[in-house]
C-alpha cells in the first residue's frame, strides 16, 4: 500500500500572539497560520507571554515561545513592541536581549523542525533574527505597518531594505505599504490582506440595541477613539450611545474625556465578546489617524470583522481601509481626524434606517473576499511557489 506523500514544514515567526483562545490579543498571525496549516506541517514561533508554556499544541499547530528577559520585567512583547517602547523608555534595555533570543530561539528551531520554508510577520525584529540564523531557509515576509510607519530613521531602514532584498517573497497588506516597499527596494510586493474569521463573527450572540455606536482596537493614538469622542460630544440627537472595546495606556484619559457622555468602556474583550458587542451595534465607527509618531494602521482586521457581521460602518479615509470600504457603497469614508466630518457622517446614518440596512448588507457580502479563508489559500499559494523553487 502507497505511503501518503510527507507534508512540506512551514515555520512562521512573529512577535505578536494570542496567549490562548479567550486572550484579547489581535489573533490574525493565528487565523492565517491556522489557514496555512491546512497544507504545512506548521511551527509557530513566538516570544513568551505571561502565563504561557514554553510548547503547546494549538489545533494544528505547534507553538513554541522563548524567554527573552527576567521574568519579572519582561513585557516588551506583551502587545505591540513599538508601542511598548514608546510608553516606557526603560524597555529599550529589552530590546538586544529580544533580539539575541529570538536569533538563538530561530537557530534551534531551524535545525529541529528543518523547515521548507519561513513566513515571516513583520520585517523588523523577525527578518534580523533569519537573516543570521536561517539564511539557507526560503522566506516569505510579510508587513503589517507598524515598522514601515513607525521606524522612518536610516539605521533602520537600511536595515529593512537588507531584510527586504534577501527575501524571496514579500508581501503587503495595502498598495500604499507596496509603494513604501518598492521605494526601499526597487521591487514591488505582492497585495495580500490578512484575513477575518467571518464564521466565527457571524456566530456572535446579541441584541441590536438601537443608536448603538461601537469602536473596537487598542487605545492608543493612531486608532482615533479621542477624535470619536470629540465628534460625538456635539452628536444633537437622542438616544444615542457608544460602546468602547479596547484597552491601551490611553484609557485614563479618554475615559476622563467621556465623562458625562453615554459611553461605556468594556475593556479588552476575547472574540467571542467582540463578535457580540458586533451584534449590538447600529453603527461601527472606525476612526484611525496618523499618530504623532507616522505610525498608523494598515488594513484593521477588526474593520473587516465589522464587515463581515454585516454593520455600517465609518471609517477614515486612509491606504488600506478605503481598499475595503468603499464610500457611498460598503460603507462611509470621511478625512481622519476630521471631527465635524465624523460627526455628520454619523449623524447622517443614525438617522437614516434604510442606508444604513443598505450599507450594512452590501459590507457583509463585500467581507467574504477578506475572509481568513481567502487569505489563507493566497498566502499557501505563495508559500508553494517558494517550496517549487
Amino acid at each position: 500500500m502507497p505511503t501518503a506523500p510527507q507534508r512540506l514544514r512551514l515555520l512562521v515567526l512573529a512577535s505578536t500572539y494570542p496567549a490562548g483562545p479567550d486572550d484579547a490579543t489581535p489573533g490574525f498571525v493565528r487565523d492565517l497560520a491556522r489557514q496555512e496549516a491546512a497544507e504545512f506541517d506548521t511551527l509557530v514561533l513566538v516570544p513568551r507571554l505571561p502565563g504561557t508554556p514554553a510548547a503547546e499544541r494549538d489545533g494544528a499547530l505547534t507553538v513554541q515561545r522563548f524567554r527573552y528577559f527576567p521574568r519579572r520585567w519582561e513585557d516588551l512583547a506583551d502587545g505591540a513592541i513599538l508601542e511598548n517602547l514608546r510608553r516606557r523608555r526603560s524597555r529599550w534595555l529589552q530590546v538586544v536581549p529580544f533580539l539575541a533570543a529570538e536569533t538563538y530561539a530561530l537557530r534551534r528551531a531551524v535545525r529541529r523542525h528543518e523547515p521548507d520554508v519561513l513566513h515571516l510577520h513583520w520585517i523588523l525584529p523577525q527578518g534580523l533574527a533569519a537573516l543570521v540564523a536561517a539564511r539557507k531557509v526560503p522566506w516569505l515576509v510579510t508587513t503589517h505597518g507598524g515598522e514601515m510607519y513607525g521606524l522612518t530613521g536610516p539605521l533602520a531602514r537600511r536595515a529593512m531594505r537588507a531584510v527586504l532584498r534577501r527575501a524571496d517573497a514579500v508581501t503587503v497588506v495595502n498598495d500604499d505599504l507596496g509603494r513604501r516597499v518598492e521605494l526601499l527596494t526597487g521591487t514591488a510586493p505582492e497585495v495580500l490582506p490578512m484575513g477575518a474569521d467571518v464564521d466565527a463573527v457571524r456566530a456572535g450572540a446579541g441584541d441590536r440595541v438601537p443608536g448603538r455606536l461601537l469602536v473596537v482596537g487598542r487605545l492608543v493614538e493612531k486608532k482615533g477613539v479621542g477624535v470619536l469622542l470629540d465628534a460625538v460630544r456635539g452628536l444633537d440627537r437622542p438616544g444615542w450611545s457608544l460602546e468602547v472595546v479596547g484597552d491601551g495606556p490611553l484609557r485614563a484619559e479618554l475615559e476622563r474625556a467621556a465623562a458625562g457622555l453615554p459611553v461605556v468602556f468594556r475593556g479588552a474583550l476575547p472574540r467571542a465578546g467582540v463578535s457580540a458587542a458586533l451584534s449590538r451595534a447600529d453603527v461601527v465607527a472606525v476612526p484611525s489617524v496618523p499618530a504623532s509618531t507616522g505610525d498608523q494602521d494598515g488594513l484593521p482586521v477588526t474593520l473587516l470583522e465589522a464587515m463581515a457581521a454585516g454593520r455600517a460602518i465609518v471609517a477614515s479615509r486612509l491606504p488600506g481601509i478605503d481598499a475595503a470600504v468603499r464610500d457611498g457603497e460598503t460603507g462611509v469614508l470621511v478625512p481622519p481626524g476630521d471631527v465635524p466630518a465624523l460627526r455628520a457622517a454619523i449623524d447622517a446614518l443614525l438617522a437614516d434606517p434604510e442606508r444604513r440596512t443598505a450599507l450594512a448588507d452590501a459590507a457583509r457580502a463585500h467581507a467574504e473576499q477578506f475572509s481568513t479563508g481567502v487569505a489563507g489559500e493566497r498566502y499557501r499559494a505563495v508559500l508553494r511557489r517558494l517550496t517549487d523553487r
